[in-house]
């Protein structure tokens, strides 16, 4: 892994992205009860915690948290935040992988961006992983069929913000640390949501649609069935997106997109183990796509790198 940095890139996208949909989960079980804010802030407080104590026993400790961007760093965390709130009201009133597929779009919006921003160079096999991946993700909405709905464009336009947010990790990645870069990104989580408790928090603004209660949901004190999943959440964002943020800090953000599409499968069997949902045949055949892009892309990876260590 040390001879190859693209391939550890790959790995840490694909334990982050395994590990993130925990994350999905538990915030949709939660938001039948709880607001989104009030979830974000536990969450986030939870994560924070775990980050701290990664830096606290690191080599470099404390220093990491000293950063020479604060301005990129309060644009990330924008981004970032508003990425979340969108995905997750999407995702309250959507089926788990209806949503996970919809979110997918991100991948071919990292790789576009990835040329226009950064100046990488895709080449054409790439282009044709993230295209097959793409084609499974429209085969499993079937559009016409239902799936899409006004939730979908939330879920949509979170898929470009969260693209946006990786390209910036990217971009950073020369100054600044994965434990960085999580660190502010859950600092901002926890002053945003502690800004709308104290805003929303009593309730006034809630109503009774789907999407809006989730926003504005009075806060309640989370009984003591409920900690588990919320523990679950804050463990699986503070593990996951480190990983997923060192990925694309280190390495190319055309190569590290494709296999974030391994949360596709994981989509699937949270929605059957946890909320009952089984995907048809045509949906396994969008997951086929999905998966053999990811694997064409590793597997064309490893090739390039031994002939290059041949050489």
């Amino acid at each position: 892994m040390a001879r190859s940095p693209a391939l550890t890139g790959i790995l840490f996208a694909i334990g982050g992205t395994l590990i993130f949909s925990v994350n999905d989960v538990s915030i949709k079980f939660l938001s039948g009860g709880y607001a989104l804010h009030q979830v974000i802030l536990i969450r986030a407080i939870i994560a924070m915690a775990f980050i701290l104590g990664v830096i606290h026993w690191s080599d470099r400790g404390w220093s990491q948290l000293v950063t020479r961007r604060p301005a990129t760093h309060l644009l990330r965390v924008a981004i970032v935040m508003l990425s979340n709130v969108t995905y997750f009201t999407g995702l309250a009133v959507m089926d788990l992988a209806d949503a996970v597929a919809v979110a997918y779009v991100s991948p071919i919006v990292i790789t576009l961006l990835s040329i226009l921003v950064l100046g990488e160079k895709v080449g054409p096999r790439r282009w044709a992983a993230v295209f097959v991946g793409m084609v499974g993700v429209i085969v499993m909405l079937r559009p016409g069929a239902g799936v899409i709905q006004p939730a979908a464009l939330l879920v949509l336009v979170s898929a470009v913000l969260y693209a946006t947010g990786n390209l910036l990790a990217r971009h950073m990645g020369g100054t600044e640390s994965a434990m960085t870069l999580s660190f502010y990104v859950q600092l901002g989580f926890v002053l945003v949501s502690l800004a709308m408790g104290a805003w929303a928090g009593d309730g006034h603004l809630a109503t009774e649609d789907g999407i809006w209660a989730f926003l504005f949901r009075p806060w309640i004190w989370p009984p003591l069935a409920d900690w588990p999943i919320f523990l679950a959440t804050g463990l699986s964002v503070g593990i996951g997106g480190m990983m997923v943020t060192q990925a694309y800090r280190t390495s190319e953000a055309g190569l590290i997109a494709p296999f974030e599409y391994v949360g596709m499968p994981l989509a699937i069997f949270w929605g059957l183990v946890v909320f009952g949902t089984f995907p048809d045949a045509v949906s396994w055949v969008g997951i086929a796509l999905i998966c053999g892009s990811g694997l064409y892309v590793i597997w064309r990876e490893t090739v390039v790198r031994r002939k290059s260590d041949a050489a």
